[in-house]
């Protein structure tokens, strides 16, 4: 199935959306350490290692599913979550609903809907459109969403003690402490008694009974707690550590990390701070540390490279994402931001090489409208208009914005020969759009 026959279908799977402006958190390093807290619970749940967690930038409390393919978790519970086997809670009970298929009744009705005009694009959420402020560090995308999200992704009381139970037994298969489940609808207790406004909107779509907490209480009755192994608590601490840098006030992380530790993560937190303040001598400081203690470690050359970057030091930046992508050639977000500051340098030669780049991180994330934005501009400095066009009109298409997708499509369609790749994919985005707007 090509890209924007994927996009159809997942047009149609939220057609009933009207677009509300929500967010999603792109970052190689939290999405690796998310990845090495969920491989052994989405093993246990009989899930393929291809399922992601994807981080949306809200400070709500709430995680759920949509598809087979993506576990959403809100930052706000990510940062909220005290230990590694909490966040593992999280990701098992939402593994439950993927694997008990409970979301697949509720998603073929949403299918039907009379009108794709009011959507927000799954891929939205998923993929994100660029929000253009570099000053949040890491990749902060917005996507679409909607107000009626708590319908479509509300489960039954009955699908809600399934998934415990469930997820419950992955835990204890994965050699997880399964008493983290308790610990996290324990955060939970007592919202019933909060108005609708202001209860999280967990409450909203996992409906949380007395009933419920206690299942849960005898199911993990008489477990005994297991400390996570090494490797766990490490990435729990890397991913928060970073993820709340990110978020927090710089003041906030430097009062809690304080100067004098240095430790890995503290110096991580510290540099991010610095950085957002922004200290780029200070910020440089830690990042070298970090690169002192894990030579061979690409998340903290990349993290380098974004220093450099947005402090515009492009040709020191392209260094440190070269090096980035020496030991991670396969992460194509590490190589969309090599690409970016390739063209950020704008040298004849660093064009011609950001465009090989980013059409190997395509290759590897085509949801990624940012990528898109910056491919169509290296195949406009190289004078490929068509091509130009087509990526302009995939991420188009990637937005919702479909119009504009047509528009630049029919473009690339005139200036490409017929049958090339280039003008097969024009086809494709002109096939979804036309979808799209003749069901307004």
């Amino acid at each position: 199935m090509s890209l924007l026959a994927r996009l159809t279908a997942l047009v149609l799977l939220l057609s009933s959306f009207a677009a509300q402006a929500q967010t999603i958190i792109r970052d190689a390093e939290i999405e690796r350490g998310l990845q090495a807290l969920a491989a052994p619970i989405l093993r246990a749940a009989g899930l393929p290692s291809s399922v992601r967690i994807i981080v949306v930038d809200d400070s709500s409390l709430n995680a759920f599913v949509v598809d087979t393919n993506h576990i959403f978790i809100h930052s706000g519970l990510l940062m909220r979550l005290d230990e590694p086997a909490q966040v593992q809670a999280v990701i098992a009970h939402e593994a439950a609903h993927i694997a008990g298929g409970h979301f697949t009744r509720r998603a073929a009705n949403v299918g039907h809907a009379n009108t794709v005009a009011r959507i927000g694009l799954l891929l939205g959420v998923a993929a994100g459109v660029a929000s253009g402020d570099s000053s949040a560090g890491f990749g902060i995308l917005a996507g679409t969403a909607s107000s009626a999200q708590r319908v479509l992704f509300a489960h039954t009381r009955a699908e809600e003690a399934s998934a415990d139970t469930a997820g419950i037994r992955y835990m204890i298969s994965a050699g997880v402490d399964a008493t983290a489940m308790l610990d996290v609808l324990d955060i939970f207790r007592g919202q019933e008694a909060l108005s609708v406004g202001r209860q999280d909107p967990y409450l909203l779509t996992h409906p949380l009974t007395r009933e419920r907490l206690r299942s849960v209480r005898a199911l993990v009755a008489g477990l005994d707690a297991i400390d996570p192994d090494n490797s766990t608590l490490y990435w729990y601490q890397r991913l928060q550590g970073k993820l709340t840098a990110f978020l927090r006030a710089p003041s906030w992380t430097l009062r809690r990390v304080g100067r004098s530790d240095t430790s890995e993560i503290a110096r991580l937190r510290r540099a991010i701070a610095y950085h957002r303040q922004p200290d780029t001598d200070r910020a440089m400081t830690e990042v070298d540390a970090l690169v002192a203690m894990r030579p061979d470690d690409a998340y903290y050359h990349e993290l380098r490279g974004q220093i450099l970057y947005e402090s515009r030091l492009y040709a020191h930046a392209v260094s440190a994402y070269a090096r980035a992508v020496e030991l991670a050639p396969r992460e194509p977000l590490i190589l969309a931001g090599y690409g970016r500051a390739l063209l950020a340098a704008d040298t004849a030669s660093g064009n011609r090489q950001a465009l090989e780049v980013l059409n190997r991180a395509r290759a590897r994330d085509p949801f990624n409208p940012r990528l898109l934005r910056d491919l169509g501009l290296a195949h406009a400095r190289l004078g490929q208009n068509g091509m130009a066009s087509v990526a302009t009109a995939e991420r188009y298409a990637l937005q919702g914005r479909f119009e504009d997708a047509q528009i630049h499509a029919n473009r690339a369609s005139g200036l490409l020969p017929q049958g090339s790749p280039g003008w097969l994919r024009a086809q494709d985005v002109l096939g979804v759009a036309q979808t799209v707007l003749n069901r307004r």
